[in-house]
């Protein structure tokens, strides 16, 4: 059978199509750490930005793929440490893009995933500012991944619940958790190590059992990423233990890695499972 020339989407595997443009700013997911699990897009904005705004969570080595003379522009929010205002985030965005640069703002994980990327893009179409979202692999996913943790899996469950403990600042009705408990779908939560105890408490106030499987997921695609197995009774007093960035991860999926732990190849067990 005769081949002929690959379809021209294909010749253009490795370009962005759009490229990045003076006085744009591109909204962009670095990933949730390694490198490797960037955008060929993402890749290729940083090459020609002038100007970076980068999160804390942004790995160094990503940052290397900038173009020789772009300014880097630290901007990053830690639970409970000084952090740089958001107005300020997002003025010096404007400000960027009205001199005429070509801005990247660099988000861990995916832009519009408990990241303020929206209020961000909110910012900049009221000022007028071009921008464009390049999506990323947020950690939730990437971290359920290395674990070999299925995000969804017949016969294990039909939904799956992204929530930020960050919830609890915001006051009690924020989420009602009870009801999250009730559906008895996985839940994964982000930025929410300082309130798990309470969540968890709640989530079994709503009916989720108290051995429900349960994992804590730590420093996601890194060469420090660890794993916790436990339950969701034992969640929250267990996770004190740990530091952030983690994701806790409630639901029959942590379950399923038994099913699939033995053979996934290219990653360390996980410290929690060592002998």
């Amino acid at each position: 059978m005769s081949q002929g020339p690959l379809p021209p989407s294909r010749h253009g595997l490795f370009t962005t199509g759009d490229q990045l443009a003076a006085g744009h700013v591109w909204l962009v997911g670095a990933g949730p750490g390694d490198p490797s699990l960037m955008t060929i897009a993402a890749a290729e904005a940083l090459k020609v930005a002038d100007l970076v705004v980068y999160d804390a969570l942004v790995d160094e080595r990503v940052l290397g793929l900038m173009q020789a003379g772009a300014e880097a522009v630290y901007a990053g929010k830690r639970g409970g440490k000084p952090s740089v205002a958001q107005e300020a985030i997002t003025d010096a965005l404007i400000q960027g893009a009205r001199a005429g640069k070509r801005v990247v703002r660099l988000k861990g994980g995916d832009p519009f995933i408990f990241g303020r990327g929206g209020e961000e893009a909110v910012a900049l179409a009221a000022a007028g500012i071009p921008y464009r979202v390049i999506p990323g692999v947020t950690a939730a996913l990437a971290g359920l991944a290395q674990a070999g943790i299925p995000a969804t899996m017949r016969g294990a469950n039909r939904a799956l619940v992204l929530a930020t403990g960050h919830s609890l600042q915001e006051g009690a009705s924020a989420i009602d958790w009870d009801a999250l408990g009730r559906l008895n779908q996985p839940v994964l939560l982000y930025m929410a190590m300082r309130y798990l105890p309470e969540i968890c408490a709640r989530l079994m106030a709503g009916g989720m059992a108290a051995d429900t499987p349960a994992a804590l997921l730590t420093s996601v695609s890194t060469p420090e990423a660890g794993m916790h197995l436990t339950t969701l009774g034992q969640l929250g007093a267990e996770s004190q233990a740990f530091a952030a960035p983690a994701i806790a991860v409630i639901g029959s999926i942590v379950a399923e890695r038994e099913k699939l732990a033995a053979s996934l190849a290219g990653l360390p067990e996980p410290a929690a499972e060592q002998g």
